[in-house]
Parts: C-alpha cells; structure tokens; sequence
C-alpha cells in the first residue's frame, strides 16, 4: 500500500468520524428536545382556554389540594360503612369540600373580580416567557 492509499484512507476514516460526531450531536439534540417537549407538555398555550373559576380563590384552593396529591399510585385508607377498612388510589378520593368547576357564565361578580386580574397576570406572565424566556417580577 503506497503513501497516496494511506492518506486516501485517512481522509476516508476522518470524514467518517465527522459524519459519526455529527449523527451523534444531532441523537442529542433529538433527546433534549424530547425531553423539554415531556416536560412543558402540561404548560398553557396559546389559544388554550381555562375556566375563570380556576383562578377564583375557592378555585385555587381546589388547584392546591389536588397538587398534594403528587403521586398517581399512591393509596389511601377508607373506611366502609360495614366498618372494614380499604385501600383506594388517592386520585379516586374526591374532597367533598371542594367546589365544583363553575361554568364562566354562572360566575358571581365577585368571583368574577377576584378571577379577572389573576388570569390577565398569568396571560401577560406566559407571553413574557416564551417571547424572550424572561420572568415577570411580582
């Protein structure tokens, strides 16, 4: 094998390696932005709508309660009327305290006040994120 088929081979085995490192970035990149879309999945868009009860005080409320329940196999105990006690997914429990979604139409105008501000913040808080990934300070 002469100098020339050496060198041709080199060239060959180094655009290879370029070619590998390349495919390799770009597998990571696929990956992060996979990871981001799972992620961000739950995050509001624009366009989404959301019931103005979710940002009435009773609303939130409801909102921080469902959030303590952080895992979806978690059990909790509950006790039948016969007296024996059974273990039931946490998500099946429904808080009997918590008020029900109420439609927008049916809103009182004081939930209707307490909600209006609440909504136009995270509007103006969401648009600020993802038109230059800065955070509205308050």
């Amino acid at each position: 094998v002469n100098r020339q088929d050496r060198l041709c081979e080199a060239r060959q085995q180094a655009e290879e390696d370029e070619l590998q490192k390349q495919q390799g970035c770009k597998d990571e990149e696929e990956a992060a932005q996979l990871e981001e879309r799972k992620k961000n999945k739950n995050k509001p868009k624009a366009g989404d709508y959301c019931e103005l009860h979710y940002f009435t005080n009773k609303g939130l409320d409801n909102a921080r309660v469902s959030m303590s329940i952080t895992e979806p196999d978690v059990l909790v105990i509950l006790p039948a009327a016969d007296g024996i006690h059974s273990w039931v997914p946490a998500a099946a429990v429904k808080d009997l305290k918590a008020a029900p979604v109420v439609k927008d139409e049916n809103l009182i105008w004081e939930d209707f006040n307490e909600a209006a501000p609440l909504s136009c913040y995270l509007m103006s808080y969401i648009e600020c994120i993802y038109s230059d990934n800065t955070t509205v300070q308050g």
